[in-house]
Order: structure tokens, then C-alpha cells, then sequence
């Protein structure tokens, strides 16, 4: 993981964090929820998780955590989003809602470990 601490990789990951939140917005964009796409939010969320736990020198529960918060994330999020595209009749608004509670969610655990 020697590679989360290069001076340029914060710069990387988020031109791609960006790159992922306007593409989710587009109407050809597969759900998250078909393997590739799935697959890739569980191993994101491991690595993320294992660059925490490791910081406490808790590698592999950070691992599972950030590989299970990636599952609950993915469809937890898809159910959310559907239901308020539902309700509001429209997805972009909905899309919207999820990335800020998505945000703000995850700031406020990464912040609280």
C-alpha cells in the first residue's frame, strides 16, 4: 500500500472519484450491481479499508470492514436511489441525494475511527 502515500496519488484518486460520480449521473451507465462494477466497489472498499486498519495496525479487520461497508454501500445506495427516483419521479435528483449521504456517511466514519 506503499503507493497511498506517493504525492501524487490524492490527485489520481480524485480526478477518478470525480470521473465516477459524473458517470454514474449518465443514463447508459450499468448498474452497480453486475459483477465487474460490483466486483471493483468490494475490492475499493477492502483496499480503503486495509489503508485504515493498517494504520492501527488492524490490516485484515479493516479489509473485511471496508470490503463489507462496500457491500452495504452498493446496495444499500441502489435501493435508496431507486426509491427516491420513484418517489421524485426523476433519477438525477435522487443520484444527487445518494452521493451527498454517501459523502457525508463516509467522512463521518472514516473521521470517528
Amino acid at each position: 500500500m506503499a503507493f497511498l502515500g506517493y504525492a501524487a496519488t490524492p490527485y489520481i484518486l480524485t480526478v477518478l472519484a470525480l470521473g465516477e460520480l459524473v458517470n454514474d449521473k449518465l443514463p447508459n451507465t450499468p448498474s452497480r450491481k453486475i459483477p465487474p462494477q460490483f466486483i471493483t466497489r468490494v475490492v475499493t472498499g477492502a483496499l480503503s479499508g486495509g489503508a485504515i486498519g493498517a494504520s492501527a495496525g488492524m490490516l485484515w479487520v479493516g479489509v473485511l470492514i471496508g470490503a463489507l461497508g462496500a457491500v452495504a454501500g452498493t446496495l444499500g445506495g441502489s435501493a435508496l436511489r431507486g426509491a427516491m427516483a420513484k418517489a421524485l419521479g426523476n433519477d438525477l435528483p435522487a443520484a444527487l441525494i445518494e452521493d451527498a449521504v454517501a459523502i457525508v456517511l463516509s467522512i463521518l466514519i472514516v473521521t470517528r475511527l
